[in-house]
């Protein structure tokens, strides 16, 4: 499934966004996105049944607790994983899910239609939330390559 690029951008364009799929050990990719959207400037609220903290950011036990309304969610956990958090995210009233590589499936996707939900898939937050260094190469690779076709 292509996503428009029109979701893409109204997904980044929201300044607060929680993010499900960091760990406590920080060595997923969830930890790197955390790292990388707070440096450019998002509010950023990770996701976790029990850890109090993850990279020194408070953590919330489910998108129902977050402090404030956020535009999206970033889902990095594996397709079985990802549908609860899909239809968590619907629950609390987040229309846009980003379902990082790895996260998605045809039966994620069909959910996400079913609950009315913005989805991007199979594409990296970390090439089009302000990126930099090899996340900047890999967007304009990915560009050449939609652009061209």
């Amino acid at each position: 499934m292509t996503t428009e690029p029109a979701t893409i951008d109204a997904f980044v364009a929201e300044p607060a966004l929680a993010l499900l799929g960091a760990s406590r050990h920080g060595k997923k990719f969830g930890n790197i996105a955390l790292r990388e959207l707070r440096s450019h400037g998002y509010r950023v609220y990770p996701v976790h049944p029990v850890a109090p903290a993850i990279d020194g950011v408070r953590c919330f036990r489910s998108l129902c607790d977050l402090p404030e309304p956020v535009g999206g969610v970033v889902i990095s956990l594996p397709p079985d994983q990802a549908v609860a958090a899909v239809r968590s995210a619907a629950a609390a009233g987040i229309r846009r899910v980003w379902l990082q590589q790895g996260a998605s499936s045809p039966y994620v996707v069909d959910v996400c239609r079913e609950l009315g939900l913005e989805a991007v898939t199979d594409e990296c937050i970390l090439m089009f939330a302000a990126p930099h260094g090899i996340h900047k190469a890999h967007r304009w690779m990915h560009d050449v390559l939609h652009f061209a076709a």
